[in-house]
């Protein structure tokens, strides 16, 4: 072939898409409200600054300022990336930097630029730029912060998308920032001073790198590779190397070395741990000295000194460097700076570990570590770290005798010893440039761009241009095989004056010094670039409407205003593809662009290239005005696309660059073609450079005459349309596919022909008449791409069965073929021509014609080495594997073929069972086609016997399947275009996991399965695990309250949708709301008698609502548990708090009655602790997930003090639901010093529950300052209240909590039995102190028994038993000996321990030290005694405590029975009393009933939350008992009260066991007892009994129903904290027990509740569960079943939770392995998302299940369909596309009557999917029956369906022989399938009667002439599965026998049933064709 075609220059290519550019940030900057504009504004009269142009009225008196500011002005663009996915979307970002202001814009060739960020910086912007910054995680992945950095004199601004600020100032002035894959690399300015220093060797680093914005600033260690003496380590400090640079990808810099006058290249990495002890040990020179000795001195002063030069204002001193030089360098300012910072220097460094915190730094710290007192501060700090750094930790001493000009000694010994700066990145050199010594001088000149850029095959280059030589340098780079190399084999010079890289085209535009544009790839020329409109000067003025106009005129800036007149072109002359669309928007323009024009006649020429985004670039004019162009793709279409990238496969690179180069020139050739006709351009060049004539071939010559109808569509060209026209419809209408459309019939599935693209098959003009078929022509044997003819016609082939894979891309398979049936005709390759063939019969017939190619020539072509005779057709190869034949690997192309290799597999892994298809097994399966030679690829089958594997279950294999498709990225959408029969077992597989899904499936995974429900609960997680406080996804809003009016009662946030689902049958949770309001005024009823005189009577009223008010305090308790976790806080509103209402209302009149009148004595400060507890209940609604900062809740302060308790139980709620970790230690040390007692109580509580057993140093400081036994015993008395001491103390025990913590052990044992000081000290309230020991050392010691590791000589149990029995005291050991030796002078207790008050603690201590152990011996102490004698010493109550304390360690043998709690009363009492015996019955009835309190309170905790009913009734049974024998007492003498009020403790006792056992179910019973309790007022009712009752019932329906308790040791504690049985007798009473700890409770509560919520509505809804629990030693495994939204049980007792069909999808949760997936579910809410199944109805609406789809349609199926109405069909499915498929083709219309049983067909196809649950078949299932329609009736257009259908059979067929039993798990089980099957079978076989010639003579290798027997014959040859018979007829043709037949037919692989068909035409038998050999043909055609 002729050498002209390479001839690149003399081609030329149009670009496209002109526009003016103008920086957008300029034009905002304008209109910014900056110093400079308001300076412009003062310069300006106010009457020209409004003239009509906006900015022109500036212009003039403005021109000299704005050309100061556009020096300074720069921008810089790139692609911006929405952060999703690569190619989501096109548009550019734009920063832009002018003065103070940087403007970040974004903007696109659609859409606008706008705005994204505009910052102002105090002083003038020295650069901008994009960094990212990695910022580590925990799980080893990095996260990157995304930022935009702005370098100033003095610091680095640096701004985050996601919204963080950092400041980091700079330790010396530098003079470029680059952005790095790790982070900022800095280049620091080198002053003069650097170099007087001297010998180069004692350098300061210049480069420096930032990894963090709240890192510090380290040097950069540099590695260079010496050709001597290998490679040496150092930091970079040489300060004439010039960094012009950096890439992320390779991560690498180039830097200049003007003393070599080299460039060189180095790569960036993280430094090694060797070269940083080398570098922080000896930086030492290449020749030995020691480096670090003799710099040192030098680099502390010297960096010092210039370190103030270097930061402008540095101390004090105005201006820059320059101004600086008056200020003395050893001045003693400078070294008084130097001192007063040197305390700073060493703490403001955060250290090497600083980066794992450092982004939760709040912007706060960034901003205070910039603003540190004194300007000069930081750049000190920096310098004296940098100087350290270098000396080695051992040279102090030598920096005296160092010669240091002007140094002083004490400033080189000022430095203390600090850590020096760990380097964290190294530069490794990898190539520098080489000099040959005579061009040394001429060729050192700096590169003014250096760019990456690859070409079109994929080979980099780095690019440096240096302007000076007007050359641009490339230099090939590869990375080696390992990746960590680059190699640099070679440079190339091109010629250039400027040049930048089109990375979206993989090609760079080069300026030459003439002026023109030319792109290159890589280093091969491609053409000149024409821009419209600049380089034709030719012109004329005659057209007066312009047609296209450059939108340049629009522009008016300063600097072009007076050059708005780039020439207009005639059309003729300007291919742009400019859309005509602009027209009308253009006109207002032309007077002002005429009237310059006449003024202007030089042509403005290109001066530079800036700016390059895709395939984008900017030109500077000469006139300083900038043009964007746009430079064409390679290709628009897809199929053009592919074929080049295959091309590239292929091929040589030399060749294939030849390919695409020409192939560009052709394609993109001024006035090039429009997209229809890519294709056919496409095939003629490509014919033509393999050697064909294309004028000759009669069906390439049509391609050239098949031009566009319509000249719109020709000036459009690849552009997406903007806006129509009619021509487009005319365009559309005249095409051959509409004609080719219209002709064939509706209801076939005409796809022969391609839209746009495709050579459409044009039967008239192609014809085989047209050209007789004996003509021949020679191929051209020199033509570049002859020798590779059969390596294309492979991989192109490869490409064809690739497409055929995709329905949307099937089309273009059309167009393929025909080029390639021609070179299948051309290589003599009948076999890959027969298939052609029978994929397009009447496609292929059409040609006949063929081109003569040298047999000689065709050996010595290359053949690629996995080409065979045999074609590879990807549909027999899964048709094989479904037949279980076996089969060669596939071949396939790697990065094209993508889906071939998917199928294959997934064919592989389900069809054939083999589990390691996917993994270790690949290369049985696929093969990668490479041009190498052939080569035996045989080996991997040998193996192939011996691993013969037991076959997987289906279902592993299912999942296996679905897991891996998904890990490949293949998704919903992409099986959707797989074609219905290869796609069938894919969706098998993923309907079977649909049935049995795994729980801890990803959302992708469930998203391929269509399990919503899983998909919406897996994103839930995955939002949970990004962002820790997140709520539910569930819009579970609690309703908003009706009544405006109505008093906040604090408990409107309950869920109403939830507590209505779980209590639907009454109003019980409204009057839970009513029982624990406390908001609104009480109603005081008091009949006033005839003889009380008014004044008693409102003395009466009153002291009956002080009563009432006694309740009323009692209420928040209560309501604090029942509100639990249910409310998100508004961070901008304060939290709402309900008012403790204590006034009352008395009927009639509902006057008021207040407290306050004076008219009887109220207590002091009653309602102090009842506030507390509001402002508790208060905050306890606060949820843990909610967001809470520190600000808030110091916002939440409130302004009076009367509030200041509330606020007190707000911080203590705040600590139980965890948020109090978020406030600042310096708010905490605030709210302490305040010395308000509530504050501290609820303080220290409150933090110390929220670091619950973790040990915290902090807290533990905090609490310790409050506790005198744990602080040292010299030090001052501090006057801490004694509640504040009990806080403390339990806060030890929580904080400690199971630690075991030996010391804290000793000090609280020693605290439970403390005596009584003198003074006052420590007199009052001694109980409760001595319990708060008590049951912290429990806390502590919690659980521990017998292992308390340490403490045996402490021998805690005996002293417990002695603090609990009594007895001698022990002498005070340890540090607190001193503090009590004088004795109290109040109380006198001798040297005996006091039981009364040591006794609770100890008992509750030792019963928490050995919960659930078992242990009998510590439990026979607690036995109470078995002597009446004896019984008298004890108190009852502590007879109460003892029981429980005995039961809770003896665990494991409380039973739910009376019996039980019967057996722990003294036999003594149970037995019938002997009157005669003098006993005191009151001290015996008082025994019994507390020692039943003690047994029932032990049952409750036992079976707290878990609702056992045994427990349950047993304790009912005694709650009446005790209600009995009340209602007895009440009516007994006066000696009996005493009774009642122990009768009244052991009842709220049972009554508080009764609610934790059922806690959170909201249990009728319990309720009913509450609310009689609720009721009783008068007598002996006091607060405390209140409190017990509303606790219970608070607990009863704790969080709302959400909550219950859990039987953790932990939970066990805090229980017994909180239901201590000694409840307050008045509302200030802190005797025995300090009443904040009864909010404890909290820390027991769990969230259990299950909320099914649907996946469609989003609503809760009913769900049947399936709870199975494990074994254990009560009872076997067992499995309930539950109806949620219901408390599930502890989840460590379960084995798996299941959603139980069969009206929802299953889900199995399964608990054996993990719990963590459930415990996360239930504690966001416990939504757990369900989906329905189709056809039935949720339990709301149908409770019984009689109204489902499939109810009606059991009592028979036929019936079942008839009686199916496409009407009801919204009931039983959601999917939008069902019900339109319903009501559009399934409801019979007027014009439809003749369709009707088209109609019923599709009713039931509907009904099959609904009921099956697969609406996905729905597609298929109509496919199958319109391939068999047209069948029917003979009118196929292609056999393409028949494929399809074929393959679905077999797999039909495989399932059922394979597993004949189960088929009921297979996606076609109805009737359908056999049906339509029976169909196809009938009509072929009819055909095959009529037709048996047809098929004889295609045996005997000749073609159908007619068309529509071609295509039948085509589809029976591929329905049939017969092979390629043209070289074997002779075999079949040769049988004789039947028998022969069948053996021979098994040789060729055609099955059993298929050959029977062919046995009448082989055989020529005269028996006909019903009998053959006596067996009916319909035996086998099943």
């Amino acid at each position: 072939m002729s050498e002209v075609v390479y001839e690149e220059t003399a081609t030329m290519i149009a670009a496209g898409e002109l526009q003016s550019f103008v920086p957008f940030g300029r034009e905002h900057c304008r209109n910014h409200p900056n110093a400079f504009n308001l300076q412009l504004r003062e310069l300006q009269p106010a009457s020209e600054l409004w003239s009509s142009d906006g900015a022109a009225g500036l212009v003039g008196s403005l021109q000299e300022v704005s050309l100061q500011e556009r020096e300074r002005e720069h921008w810089q663009l790139r692609k911006g990336s929405t952060g999703f996915k690569e190619d989501d979307v096109e548009f550019e970002e734009e920063l832009y930097a002018a003065g103070n202001v940087v403007v970040w814009s974004k903007g696109s060739r659609t859409q606008a630029s706008s705005v994204y960020k505009a910052f102002t910086v105090d002083s003038p912007v020295q650069q901008v730029l994009w960094c990212n910054f990695a910022v580590p995680h925990s799980t080893d992945e990095e996260d990157f912060e995304h930022t935009v950095c702005i370098v100033q004199s003095s610091c680095v601004n640096v701004h985050s998308v996601t919204g963080k600020d950092f400041l980091s100032p700079l330790p010396f002035q530098v003079s470029n920032a680059w952005a790095t894959q790790f982070g900022l690399l800095l280049e620091r300015k080198s002053t003069a001073n650097d170099t007087q220093l001297g010998s180069p060797g004692e350098a300061l680093p210049t480069l420096f790198s930032m990894l963090h914005p709240l890192d510090e600033i380290a040097p950069v260690v540099c590695r260079s590779g010496g050709l001597i003496q290998g490679s040496c380590v150092q930091y970079a400090c040489d300060s004439t190397m010039k960094v012009l640079f950096t890439s992320s990808q390779p991560s690498m810099v180039v830097s200049y070395d003007p003393m070599q006058g080299t460039h060189s290249v180095w790569a960036l990495r993280k430094v090694t741990h060797d070269e940083r002890s080398t570098v922080l040990r000896y930086p030492t020179e290449p020749g030995g000295t020691l480096l670090g000795l003799m710099a040192s001195g030098f680099l502390t002063s010297h960096l010092r000194n210039t370190s103030r030069l270097d930061s402008p204002g540095g101390c004090g001193a105005a201006g820059g460097p320059g101004t600086g030089s008056s200020f003395a360098v050893g001045s003693p300012l400078h070294y008084s700076i130097l001192h007063s910072h040197q305390s700073r220097i060493v703490t403001s460094s955060p250290g090497i570990h600083s980066r794992v915190h450092s982004p939760n730094i709040s912007n706060m710290a960034a901003l205070s570590r910039a603003h540190s007192p004194g300007m000069a501060a930081p750049s000190f700090t920096g310098a004296a770290r940098f100087s350290q750094s270098f000396n080695s930790p051992n040279s102090r001493g030598h920096h005296g005798c160092l010669p240091s000009p002007n140094s002083t000694l004490n400033e080189s010994m000022l430095v203390p010893e600090m850590e020096p700066i760990i380097p964290n990145l190294c530069m490794e050199q990898l190539w520098s440039e080489t000099v040959t010594a005579g061009c040394h001088r001429e060729m050192s000149s700096q590169a003014s761009k250096v760019f990456i850029t690859s070409d079109l095959c994929e080979n980099h280059y780095l690019c440096f241009l240096v302007e000076s030589h007007q050359q641009l340098r490339c230099v090939k780079f590869i990375e080696s095989n390992d990746s960590s190399q680059l190699i640099f084999p070679f440079v190339t010079a091109i010629p250039a004056k400027d040049a930048e890289p089109l990375e979206s085209i993989n090609a760079m535009l080069v300026l030459e010094a003439c002026g023109s544009l030319v792109l290159y790839t890589g280093i091969t020329r491609v053409s000149k670039v024409f821009v419209p409109g600049l380089l034709s000067p030719s012109f004329s003025l005659s057209s007066q409407t312009p047609h296209l106009s450059t939108p340049l005129e629009n522009v008016s800036t300063p600097a072009n205003s007076s050059h708005r007149h780039i020439q207009r072109l005639e059309e003729d002359n300007m291919p742009s593809p400019l859309s005509d669309g602009r027209g009308p928007n253009i006109k207002h323009h032309e007077a002002s662009f005429l009237e310059d024009y006449i003024f202007q006649k030089a042509t403005p020429n290109i001066q530079t290239l800036r700016d390059p985004v895709f395939n984008r670039v900017t030109l500077e004019l000469s006139s300083g005005s900038m043009l964007r162009i746009s430079i064409p793709e390679i290709a628009t279409s897809d199929l053009v696309r592919n074929c080049l990238q295959v091309i590239r496969f292929i091929l040589p690179k030399e060749v294939a660059m030849k390919v695409l180069v020409k192939w560009y020139n052709i394609y993109n050739a001024p006035g090039g073609p429009s997209a229809h006709a890519e294709w056919n351009q496409f095939v003629t060049c490509f014919m033509a450079l393999m050697g064909y004539n294309t004028e000759r071939l009669s069906w390439t010559q049509h391609l050239h005459f098949e031009v566009p109808l319509s000249p719109v569509i020709a000036a459009k060209k690849a552009r997406p349309s903007d806006g129509g026209s009619d021509e487009d419809w005319d365009y559309l209408m005249a095409s051959h596919y509409h004609q080719q459309m219209t002709s064939q019939s509706a209801c076939g599935a005409a796809e022969t022909s391609g839209a746009k693209n495709s050579i459409s098959t044009d039967t008239d003009s192609l014809s085989p008449a047209s050209s007789p078929s004996s003509q021949s022509f020679k191929l051209d044997s020199s033509a570049l791409l002859f020798p590779h003819i059969p390596a294309l016609f492979y991989v192109l082939h490869l490409l064809y069965q690739e497409l055929q894979l995709d329905e949307l891309h099937r089309a273009r398979a059309a167009s393929l073929v025909c080029l390639l049936q021609q070179l299948a005709r051309d290589l003599q390759m009948d076999e890959y021509l027969d298939l052609y063939w029978r994929d397009y019969p009447s496609l292929i017939s059409c040609f006949t014609e063929s081109c003569v190619i040298d047999q000689a020539l065709i050996g010595q072509m290359q053949h690629p080495s996995s080409m065979s005779s045999e074609p590879p057709c990807i549909f027999s190869w899964l048709s094989n594997c479904l037949r279980g034949v076996k089969n060669p690997p596939f071949p396939y192309l790697p990065g094209i073929c993508q889906r071939t290799r998917l199928l294959v597999l997934s064919y592989a892994l389900y069809v054939n069972g083999d589990e390691n298809a996917t993994s270790t097994d690949v290369s049985k399966y696929i093969v990668k086609a490479s041009a190498g030679l052939k080569f035996c690829t045989s080996e991997p089958h040998i193996k192939r016997q011996n691993n013969v594997k037991v076959r997987v279950s289906s279902e592993g294999l299912a999942e296996q399947l679905v897991v891996w498709l998904t890990s490949e990225g293949f998704t919903l959408k992409d099986l959707e275009s797989v074609p219905f029969g290869v796609a069938l077992p894919i969706r098998e597989a993923i309907y079977r996991c649909r049935e049995k899904p795994r729980s801890d499936w990803s959302e992708e995974v469930c998203l391929l399965i269509g399990r919503q429900d899983l998909t919406k609960q897996a994103h839930n997680m995955t939002l949970a695990k990004t962002k820790p406080s997140v709520g539910s996804g569930l819009s579970l809003e609690p309703p908003a309250t009706t009544e405006a009016d109505e008093e906040e009662d604090g408990m409107s946030d309950i869920i109403q949708e939830v507590t209505g689902l779980i209590w639907s049958q009454d109003l019980r949770v409204q009057e839970v709301r009513r029982l624990l309001q406390s908001s609104r005024p009480v109603r005081v009823s008091v009949v006033q008698l005839p003889e009380v005189s008014d004044h008693e009577y409102i003395e009466e009223k009153e002291n009956k609502l002080l009563q009432l008010c006694q309740r009323t305090m009692a209420l928040p308790v209560g309501r604090g548990l029942f509100t639990l976790f249910s409310y998100h806080p508004v961070p901008t509103e304060p939290l709402p708090v309900p008012k403790l209402n204590l006034t009352g209302r008395a009927p009639p009149r509902n006057t008021m009655v207040d407290l306050n009148s004076g008219n009887i004595d109220v207590p002091p400060n009653m309602t102090s602790w009842p506030s507390f507890h509001n402002g508790v209940a208060a905050g306890l609604k606060i949820a843990p997930a909610s967001q809470v900062e520190s600000a808030w809740i110091a916002y939440n302060k409130p302004k009076t003090p009367e509030l200041a308790n509330e606020y007190a139980g707000f911080l203590m709620a705040l600590g139980l639901n965890g948020h109090l970790t978020k406030l600042a230690t310096l708010n905490i040390h605030d709210y302490l010093t305040k010395g308000h007692e509530m504050t501290s109580i609820g303080l220290l509580l409150g933090v110390s529950s929220a670091r619950l057993g973790t040990m915290d140093m902090s807290i533990t400081r905090l609490l310790s300052i409050h506790i005198p036994a744990l602080l040292p015993p010299t030090s001052t008395e501090l006057d801490v209240p004694h509640n504040v001491q009990v806080a403390a103390v339990i806060g030890i025990g929580l904080v400690y909590q199971g630690t075991g913590h030996r010391h804290n052990a000793e000090v609280l044992l020693s605290e439970i039995g403390r005596p009584p000081g003198p003074e006052m000290e420590y007199c009052t309230d001694r109980e409760s102190y001595s319990l708060a020991a008590g049951l912290a050392l429990g806390m502590v010691c919690l659980g521990h028994g017998s292992n308390l590791i340490g403490m045996t000589d402490l021998n805690v149990p005996e002293q417990l038993y002695q603090y609990m029995v009594g007895g001698h005291r022990r002498a005070q050991v340890g540090a607190n000996r001193e503090r009590h030796k004088s004795p109290s002078y109040q109380i006198k207790e001798g040297d005996t321990i006091n039981v009364d008050v040591t006794c609770p603690g100890a008992t509750l201590a030792l019963a928490m030290i050995y919960l659930k152990t078992n242990n009998r011996s510590i439990a026979d102490w607690l036995k109470p005694p078995d002597t009446w004698f004896l019984l008298d010493f004890i108190k009852p109550e502590f007879l109460l405590l003892r029981t429980l304390a005995r039961c809770i360690i003896m665990w494991d043998e409380i039973l739910p029975n009376t019996e039980w709690v019967k057996s722990n009363i003294p036999q003594i009492i149970r037995e019938n009393v002997d009157p005669s015996e003098d006993i005191n019955m009151d001290a015996m009835t008082q025994a019994q009933d507390y020692i039943t309190a003690g047994a029932c309170m032990a049952l409750g905790l036992r079976f707290a939350g878990s609702a056992n009913s045994d427990a349950f009734d047993c304790l009912h049974e005694f709650a009446k008992t005790f209600m009995k024998i009340m209602a007895f007492a009440g009516t007994a003498p006066v000696g009996a009260q005493t009774s009642y009020y122990n009768l009244q403790t052991g009842l709220s006792m049972i009554l508080l066991a009764m609610s934790m056992i059922m806690a959170g179910t909201g249990d009728l019973k319990v309720l009913q007892l509450c609310r009689f309790l609720h009721k009783r007022t008068g007598g002996e009712m006091n607060y405390g009994f209140h409190m017990a009752h509303h606790m219970a019932l608070g607990l009863l329906f704790l969080g709302g129903g959400r909550y219950t308790l859990s039987t953790s040791n932990s939970a066990i504690a805090a229980l017994l904290c909180a239901l201590y049985p000694h409840f307050p007798a008045h509302s200030t009473d802190n005797r025995y027990h300090l009443q904040a700890l009864r909010h404890l409770a909290v820390l027991a509560a769990e969230p259990r509740l299950l909320v099914p919520v649907d996946v469609d509505s989003l609503k809760p809804c009913y769900v049947l569960l399936e709870v199975t629990y494990k074994d254990s030693k009560w009872y076997k495994e067992t499995t309930v079943e539950l109806m949620a939204p219901t408390l599930l049980p502890e989840l460590h007792l379960l084995k798996r939770v299941k959603v139980k069909g069969p009206r929802y999808w299953e889900l199995s949760v399964d608990l054996s392995k993990e719990t963590q997936h459930l415990k996360s579910i239930l504690s966001r809410d416990g939504v757990l998302y369900v989906k329905l199944r189709a056809g039935q109805l949720p339990y709301k609406d149908d409770p019984q299940g009689w109204k489902s789809l499939l109810a009606t349609a059991i009592n028979h199926l036929n019936s079942g369909v008839r009686a199916f109405k496409p009407e009801a069909i919204s009931t039983f499915t959601s999917e939008p596309v069902l019900i339109s498929f319903a009501e559009f083709f399934c409801k019979t219309s007027e014009g439809m009557k003749h369709k009707e049983d088209t109609q019923l067909l599709f009713s039931a196809m509907l009904y099959e999917c609904v009921t099956k649950e697969c609406p996905e078949m729905l597609p298929t299932y109509i496919a199958i029956e319109q391939a068999v329609t047209a069948m029917r009736h003979s009118d196929v257009q292609q056999t393409f369906p028949l494929w399809q259908l074929r393959l679905v059979i077999e797999f039909w067929d495989s399932r059922m022989l394979r597993s004949p039993g189960n088929c009921h798990d297979t996606l076609l089980t109805s009737e359908f399938l056999p049906v339509m099957k029976n169909a196809v079978d009938v009509a072929l076989d009819s055909w095959l009667k009529e037709n048996s010639v047809v098929v004889r003579s295609y045996m005997r290798g000749q073609v159908p002439s007619r068309e529509a027997q071609s295509l039948m014959l085509a589809c029976f040859l591929i329905y049939r599965s017969i092979p390629f018979l043209k070289s074997s007829h002779t075999q079949l043709e040769g049988c004789t026998s039947f028998g022969d037949l069948v053996s021979h037919g098994s040789q060729l692989g055609i099955p059993l049933r298929d050959l029977l068909r062919l046995v009448p035409i082989l055989l020529d038998s005269p028996i006909g064709s019903h009998s053959l050999l006596g067996f009916p043909l319909q035996a086998f055609s099943s």
